[in-house]
């Protein structure tokens, strides 16, 4: 993933290892690696149960033309990983139907409905966000994974949880008692499928462990397919949708008392990229409902942006500085629903080819935001004029109050099959907005905002979709090029900040208000269009 290249290439200085830019020019992918490198007749050794049944599978086809065989039940890294610590029991609750619009009854239903057309009798689920999206649980979690350890086997009149139940509650056991769910301990996940006969078994085997899928016995008919409750839960229902668009207006409000602080005092106060973090986190925690980060936020000043997916920490960090840009990449976890949300501003100076950068970025945010056909080009289209581009996904899909990346959708115009996110976007997916430049040693810019798709006008022509945005925090116009956008350019980014204006200053003090007033004022009255 090229979001990764430049952050690994740095951290591996000094290492005797070698990196191996996966899908870059000239660089073999691990099958051919493999076949290269593995001798006839050798062993090719993994823990089955972190290695997906279709990757296994592969393996397992490949081995068998150099006369290879597998390894795969023995744990070889942890046989030499010393003091590991042990799987935590996970501290699980039930997740309100008032926020998840629907119960685990109703859920179930769908799901055996669904196994019937593949005329499937037993399914194996062990996706750790479709298992907590069919039961409405959560577990407590500080480091944004809200989703339990867990498998599960449904049958047309059983439902069986194999998780870790030492920190159930009474409440717990009782919910799900009533909702006839099985409670198993977790590694007896094996030994029940194992004792499987005669029956027509549904799995994903991209979301199925190869030592799982090898248990299965051979009297059993596998029919192969996406879970059915990967798309169920992506398109989220009225509830869900409502329940959103308040955890993204919470979101907001404590993004934006946040921006206000940073370009106040950035540049001006001591200030590290971890500290920028901490205060974020303690906007958002002011917030009623929230739990917590949807992932680990990336606080990075001037060239550390550039790696897309850096995070600093109390042992390596960078001052935030004086001239350049600073980047937050950050989410929270609701009641209401998952955030993701990225702003760059200006810390003092910035040069004009940046500040154009950051204006290609932020058109390209807007005009797939507010495109009536989800297409990829609108998003890169101002990068590509120019020559430039950003090797990384402008969209996925994200879960409510579950994974911040969720499948099936997503928007790229490059389909990468794995990624399994390049669906027809229907109504009720949250799907990112979110291109970005990065200049290795210099600076990176990412706008992005999440939008919920909805259905447009229906005429003679068919179903027009449209995307509802979800995410309102300004965006630093100090760092904007005016002369390199159209008008329409204009009216977009002046429409966004009126309306992030209009719903965000009720929550903020006398003091905010008069910043954000000035931080979202409309631009371009005066400007004579270049030709």
């Amino acid at each position: 993933d090229g979001r990764y290249f430049v952050q690994a290439k740095k951290e591996l200085e000094g290492q005797d290892t070698r990196l191996m830019a996966m899908g870059e020019e000239g660089v073999p992918t691990i099958e051919e690696y493999l076949m290269d490198h593995m001798p006839e007749g050798g062993v090719l050794g993994f823990d089955g149960r972190v290695v997906n049944a279709a990757k296994g599978r592969k393996f397992e086809t490949m081995m068998a033309e150099k006369h290879a065989t597998l390894s795969v039940g023995d744990d070889l890294a942890g046989e030499v990983w010393e003091e590991r610590p042990i799987l935590p029991a996970p501290e699980v609750w039930v997740l309100d139907v008032k926020y998840a619009g629907e119960t685990v009854a109703e859920k179930l239903a769908r799901l055996r409905t669904a196994m019937k057309k593949e005329h499937a009798t037993v399914h194996i689920l062990s996706s750790l966000d479709d298992v907590a999206w069919l039961f409405n649980i959560r577990k407590n979690s500080d480091d944004g994974n809200v989703l339990a350890p867990a498998f599960t086997l449904i049958t047309e009149d059983e439902a069986r949880l194999f998780i870790n139940s030492r920190k159930f509650s009474p409440e717990l056991r009782a919910y799900f008692e009533e909702n006839h769910v099985a409670i198993e301990k977790y590694d007896a996940i094996y030994d029940a499928v194992a004792g499987i006969r005669n029956e027509t078994v549904l799995l994903e085997p991209g979301k199925v462990n190869f030592a799982l899928y090898k248990k299965i016995d051979a009297s059993n008919r596998i029919v192969e397919a996406m879970n059915p409750t990967s798309r169920m839960k992506a398109v989220k229902n009225p509830v869900e949708m409502e329940n959103l668009r308040k955890a993204h207006l919470k979101d907001g409000v404590a993004l934006t008392k946040f921006l206000c602080w940073m370009k106040k005092n950035a540049g001006k106060v001591e200030l590290t990229e971890t500290e920028a973090a901490e205060r974020l986190e303690d906007y958002r925690k002011a917030q009623e409902g929230y739990l917590g980060p949807s992932f680990t936020t990336i606080s990075a000043f001037g060239s550390n942006a550039a790696m897309c997916h850096y995070h600093a920490t109390k042992e390596q960090e960078s001052p935030v500085g004086t001239d350049g840009f600073y980047l937050v990449d950050s989410g929270g976890q609701y009641y209401e629903g998952t955030t993701d949300v990225t702003r760059t501003i200006a810390v003092g100076h910035v040069t004009d080819e940046m500040k154009e950068h950051f204006t290609l970025v932020m058109m390209g945010m807007l005009r797939l935001m507010n495109a009536k056909f989800n297409v990829d080009y609108l998003a890169r289209g101002p990068l590509w004029e120019r020559g430039f581009d950003f090797n990384h996904g402008t969209g996925h899909g994200v879960g409510f109050l579950s994974a911040v990346h969720e499948r099936p959708n997503g928007i790229r115009w490059r389909i990468v099959p794995e990624r399994q996110d390049s669906c027809v976007l229907e109504e009720g997916m949250l799907t990112s907005d979110e291109p970005g430049l990065y200049i290795e040693g210099s600076h990176g810019i990412r706008t992005e905002n999440l939008s919920l798709c909805r259905k447009a006008e229906k005429n003679e022509y068919g179903q027009f979709m449209c995307f509802e945005n979800m995410t309102f925090a300004p965006i630093d116009l100090d760092a904007v090029d005016i002369s390199v956008m159209e008008p329409s350019d204009v009216r977009m980014l002046n429409a966004y900040h009126k309306e992030v204006c209009e719903k965000l200053s009720p929550y903020m003090t006398e003091e905010e208000n008069e910043w954000l007033k000035e931080a979202t004022r409309p631009i371009g009255e005066d400007y004579t269009w270049r030709i």
